[in-house]
């Protein structure tokens, strides 16, 4: 699929079947809306039939809104950019002449040397003058009343005051729309609107004929219904909005690692004051503006303030930070000198922080089928309209008195005109009910009812859409540190030389000199950090968890952290990153010797290691015993340890670069190094996450691991999690190199891609790779990622999972989901929810195409035949009420059930109305339509009510109570519409229980004490029973229902085909081609067609065509006989079709038939 949501370049939908052509474009067939082009969002809005515009575009984005705030970010952004500049041009001039500029002294203010209107100036102005004037970053942390090693002290009031004098790290947020807004937007439907004209009308002329006591029932009755209409769906969208309110202000808090005295700890980032001392790593987001205390080749992406996509490298001589930016490379420590509004970001949020929403390829479809459905409603009620005032002026519309309504020349204009309102109004009502306003939004109903559910199952959604995507997901990549395993790691095994210390953590069989080199290469060489807990008991470690277990170890064999630190100077850091697989530092120590520590993956270090430190420090050449520490290591991955060296190289001082700007650039010799130690590392795997890729199986989501560890490793962990079922399958291609992968021509890799199930040494890219391999084959993909180099696979994947714990504020940004717990069995959660999403949707269109389908029939055919609807406006405007706005809350608020994870992945162009709802939705349409078209025709005579003068009232009260109860007991229904038992589970679900308690009371208050208003009667209990027995009956219907077979093809596809094969007949009778896939003749090779996904075979009829779709091997779709053919690989898969053994092999054969 191609990111505009179009399929791929193949000239057929491999999941439909049909045709593609461009003369017969659908606006809304968008596969996917992420990175959907401005111009195909606004083509499927221009093709929507919508009443009220506000109401159903308020959860889709608005474009208007989204341009406006691009040219605010631009203008920022310009800002930003000039300021710049300016830097560059004081930079570029004299340095005395820059020393020599006259800042204002820094003037007191709040205890603090420094008021904040000058810290907010120089930050934001880049006034690196002022910055020296202040004394530079040592001075200003001085003013500021921060050790700049050890942070500030942390504690509450210390805190508060600080945001008192400097402000709090929050900005002003928009306040989301009041009650009153959605009030006010309900009653733009413009149909409500013409109702309410016609009731005030009706009003008039109601108490002008009949007086004040009569007349105001018709117009304040319909008045009445349309308000509680508003009144209701301004609730529910009210309520609707709330929930998406509270999910984006837990989007934006974001939790950052920051040193409070002399401890890392993670707080919120609006926790974050003035002061504060922040670690930077790979990643991360800049959460304040800030000046530069220390770095290592600190490389800023400053794109989200500059607009420009060039990496900035920061030192000393380019201190400030800007908040909202993230750190492309390298790592440093930073002072907070500015925060919240007081920045150039929070700036921007302020400016743009209104959510200016986001549509799902659902919420588009869905729009296309109200707009459908809107149409024919249209077109219905035109005809009722005409076919009422037809009979009417020709006196054939009699009062139920029996009186003609109309007569020429008698008939006063006032009274002719009150009748022609309520016809008129009967019409309009026929559209409020017919134009499925609310199923848009329904999408919208369940989609904030999921992800409230789904921050209680650990995941947040970034996105709306990929709720519903993730229900279609075919693939799963998943890493395996954090989220297959449990990220508690720990040093289980050590080899110094060739002797396995035993246990690893036992520092008295270390030789000294083993002992000094390994602590110095663990304390300096790592980006964490030893320090005593708060109560000074114990001793904390921070770090990732490789870092915290080899600190850890560390302190075990008696290194003292601090202590070893202090020994040495820091002169260059190379950054660990998931590419290299490696990290190193160069270290100056008290003698002036240098020494260059690397630490990473044990083959890559191990691959570089000349010589080797024994046991009892002697030193060897590596030659001899490489095989020995490559046993050691592949024994150790083969029991699903993550292996990791630690090495070291001594350096002469002469070749250490001098200058500032060369240093930064110096890349640290790799080469003739000495092992130090090799340590295996274990990781279990999570509890249950063997279950979890069990039920992923079944549902037909195949799990990937793609780990960077190496293969053997992979494999262990792999047989364990049961991603692999055994041994035996671990060949390859099911299990492979990263680098084996990269290495493959495109045709290979699509035909590995197909069995891959574990992926070792694989680096980002590797992962990109192949994310875009299973896509372009049609796959739903979705990937889980942590670190910043994961972004663009988290980007192109159709789901972006990145992990909340571990994850960098890069890769959340870049995802779709964060799953707060890292947990793969959260990710399986994400999976049901997606498909509850789908299957709620489905149940109310079921529900709400009866109830439209019913009404539509009965007025039509009552209209046409009586010229008199049984069903009047008001009437119709509660069942509208209870089809549109409650029903989608009964609906689509039921949770997840186990049925769900035992179907397949729901196509992504899968007809969202099924042959399974075509028959459930006929049944019952026909069943109430042939019962209350008895009632309106024969109710009087069967009823016994022809001497009744009330006998035309009872009977429209009996055939409106029988519809309403009738939707009642059909919502069961709609629950289960592929299984017999409607009702498990239904206690459990406590919305749809009190939607249905509540709407059956309010059905009895209407009936038994409101009939002015609804122009009802009283019934008596015996109306009651055959009421309910009617409606009851539905329940026996739809379990019978359920038992009738409904062929494979969508009836879509079935109507379509006829249409098809004249038009195939009509191109060819003009001497044209058949459609792009016929290119093929037959006894072509699929070989030769690299981009294959259909193929045209010709039949016996004569300018006929037949249609068949590779789906895989073995799967073929035949278009004449309307199913997908799934037989044994070698066997004829088809006429005309032999040799399946693989795709890449068909034959095209010519037909026998």
């Amino acid at each position: 699929m191609t990111r505009s949501g179009s399929s791929p370049s193949s000239p057929v939908d491999i999941e439909t079947g049909v045709v593609d052509d461009d003369n017969f474009d659908d606006p809304f067939d968008i596969a996917t809306t992420k990175n959907a082009s401005t111009h195909t969002l606004r083509r499927w809005r221009q093709a929507a039939l919508v009443l009220n515009a506000s109401r159903r575009f308020r959860y889709t984005l608005d474009l208007r809104k989204n341009e406006d705030q691009e040219k605010r970010r631009r203008m920022i952004r310009s800002h930003a950019q000039v300021i710049r500049a300016a830097l560059l041009f004081k930079l570029a001039g004299q340095r005395a002449l820059v020393l020599e500029t006259v800042v204002a002294p820094p003037s007191p203010s709040g205890g603090y040397g420094i008021a904040l209107e000058q810290l907010v100036s120089m930050t934001r102005d880049h006034n690196i003058t002022a910055l020296l004037q202040y004394g530079g970053v040592k001075g200003l942390s001085e003013m500021l009343k921060t050790d700049v090693d050890r942070g500030v002290p942390g504690d509450d009031s210390e805190l508060s005051d600080r945001r008192i004098a400097f402000g709090s790290n929050t900005y002003p947020v928009k306040q989301g729309r009041s009650f009153l807004r959605f009030v006010w937007e309900a009653l733009n439907d413009l149909t409500l609107v013409i109702l309410i004209i016609a009731a005030v009308l009706s009003l008039g002329l109601g108490i002008k004929t009949e007086g004040f006591e009569q007349g105001w029932y018709d117009g304040g009755s319909i008045t009445f219904a349309v308000l509680l209409v508003i009144f209701v769906t301004a609730t529910s969208d009210y309520r609707q909005s709330l929930q998406f309110q509270n999910l984006n202000a837990e989007k934006r808090n974001i939790q950052i690692e920051i040193t409070r005295g002399g401890r890392r700890e993670k707080v919120s980032i609006y926790d974050v004051v003035v002061g504060d001392v922040i670690p930077l790593n790979i990643g991360d987001q800049v959460p304040a503006d800030g000046l530069l205390i220390k770095s290592h080749s600190l490389a800023i992406d400053e794109s989200s303030m500059t607009g420009e996509s060039k990496i900035v490298h920061k030192d000393q001589k380019a201190p400030f930070l800007m908040s909202g930016c993230k750190v492309a490379d390298g790592a440093g420590t930073m002072l907070v000198t500015s925060v919240g509004i007081n920045t150039e970001w929070g700036l921007l949020m302020a400016s743009i922080s209104e959510d200016t929403g986001e549509e799902t390829p659902l919420q588009v479809r869905l729009n296309g089928v109200a707009t459908f459905i809107g149409i024919v409603g249209l077109s219905v009620a035109l005809l009722v309209l005409a076919v009422l005032l037809a009979r009417f002026f020709t006196g054939n519309s009699k009062n139920p008195d029996g009186t003609v309504q109309f007569v020429h020349g008698k008939t006063s204009a006032s009274e002719a005109l009150n009748d022609v309102i309520k016809i008129f109004t009967a019409a309009v009502t026929i559209v409020v009910v017919a134009v499925p306003e609310g199923l848009p939004l329904a999408v919208t109903l369940t989609l904030a009812y999921s992800m409230k559910k789904m921050m209680a199952d650990k995941a947040l959604v970034r996105r709306l859409s990929a709720c519903e995507t993730m229900g279609s997901a075919t693939s799963i990549c998943s890493d395996k540190t954090g989220t297959l395993t449990l990220n508690q790691m720990t040093v289980v095994e050590a080899y110094v030389g060739q002797k396995k210390i035993d246990p690893p953590e036992d520092g008295l069989q270390y030789h000294t000199t083993v002992a000094s080199l390994l602590n110095e290469g663990i304390s300096q060489n790592t980006a964490g950090s030893v320090f005593f807990s708060k109560d000074g008991t114990c001793i904390e470690v921070s770090g990732s968890p490789t870092e915290k277990a080899i600190l850890q170890w560390g302190v075990k064999i008696g290194m003292n952290f601090d202590v070893v630190r202090s020994h040495s100077v820091l002169l260059h850091v190379s950054t660990f990153n998931s590419s290299k697989k490696r990290g190193g530092v160069a270290l100056r120590g008290a003698d002036s010797q240098v020494r260059i520590h690397w630490k990473g993956a044990a083959e890559i270090i191990l691959a570089s290691c000349k010589e080797y430190l024994d046991a009892d420090g002697s030193l060897h050449p590596t030659d001899k015993d490489m095989e020995y520490f490559k046993r050691a290591i592949e024994e150790m991955a083969a029991r699903s340890l993550r292996c990791v060296a630690i090495a070291y190289r001594n350096y002469g001082i002469d070749d250490v670069p001098v200058d500032e700007e060369q240093l930064a650039e110096w890349n640290l010799p790799e080469d003739d190094l000495v092992l130090l130690a090799i340590v295996g590392i274990k990781d279990p795997c999570r509890p249950g996450v063997k279950n979890a890729v069990k039920i992923c199986t079944d549902a037909g989501v195949k799990v990937r691991m793609v780990t960077g560890d190496n293969i053997q490793t992979a494999k262990a962990i792999a047989m364990e999690c049961g991603i692999l079922a055994s041994g035996e399958d671990a060949t390859e291609p099911i299990i492979i190199e990263g680098k084996t992968f990269h290495e493959y021509s495109e045709k290979e890799r699509e035909q590995a891609s197909k069995h891959i199930l574990v992926m070792g040494r694989s680096s980002p890219s590797h992962k990109l790779l192949l994310v875009q391999t299973l896509r372009k084959l049609g796959e739903v993909v979705a990937v889980t990622g942590d670190g910043t180099n994961d972004a663009p696979a988290l980007h192109e994947a159709d789901i972006g999972l990145a992990m909340g714990i571990q994850g960098t504020e890069v890769a959340k940004e870049s995802s779709d989901v964060i799953i707060l717990d890292d947990n793969f069995a959260s990710v399986v959660k994400v999976v049901r929810w997606g498909r509850s999403v789908y299957a709620n949707i489905q149940k109310f269109i079921q529900f709400q195409l009866t109830v439209n389908v019913a009404a539509l029939v009965i007025n039509v055919v009552a209209a046409v035949s009586s010229g008199e609807v049984p069903l009047n406006t008001v009437q119709l405007l509660w069942v509208n009420l209870i089809m549109d706005t409650l029903g989608a809350l009964a609906l689509a608020t039921e949770p997840p059930t186990d049925h769900l994870m035992h179907r397949s992945p729901v196509g992504r162009r899968e007809p969202l109305v099924t042959n399974i709802m075509w028959r459930n939705l006929i049944i019952q349409a026909l069943y109430q339509v042939a019962v209350l078209l008895v009632l309106n025709f024969r109710g009087t005579a069967i009823l016994n009510l022809k001497k009744d003068e009330r006998g035309n009232a009872v009977r429209n009260t009996l055939i409106f109570n029988t519809f309403v109860l009738c939707q009642i007991f059909n919502e069961f229904n709609a629950r289960k519409p592929e299984e017999i038992n409607v009702f498990s589970g239904v206690t459990k679900n406590h919305i749809f229980m009190g939607i249905i308690g509540t709407t059956f009371m309010l059905q009895v208050m209407i009936i038994q004490f409101l009939g002015k208003f609804t122009s009802t009667v009283r019934l008596g209990w015996n109306l009651w029973v055959v009421s309910f027995v009617i409606g009851i009956l539905s329940w026996p219907l739809a379990m019978v229902g359920k038992l009738l077979p409904v062929p494979r093809t969508p009836l879509a596809r079935v109507f379509s085909k006829p249409y098809q094969r004249f038009t195939e007949e009509q191109t060819l009778e003009r001497g044209g081609r058949p459609p792009p896939s016929a290119g093929f003749t037959p006894g072509d090779s699929l070989r030769q067609h690299k981009e294959v996904s259909a193929v045209v075979l010709p039949t016996v009829r004569p300018k006929a065509v037949v249609l068949v779709t590779v789906a895989g091997p073995g799967a073929v779709y035949d278009g004449d006989e309307g199913g997908w053919c799934n037989r044994e690989l070698g066997k004829t898969a088809a006429p005309g079709i032999t040799s399946i053994e693989h795709t890449d092999q068909l034959q095209l054969l010519p037909s026998m038939r």
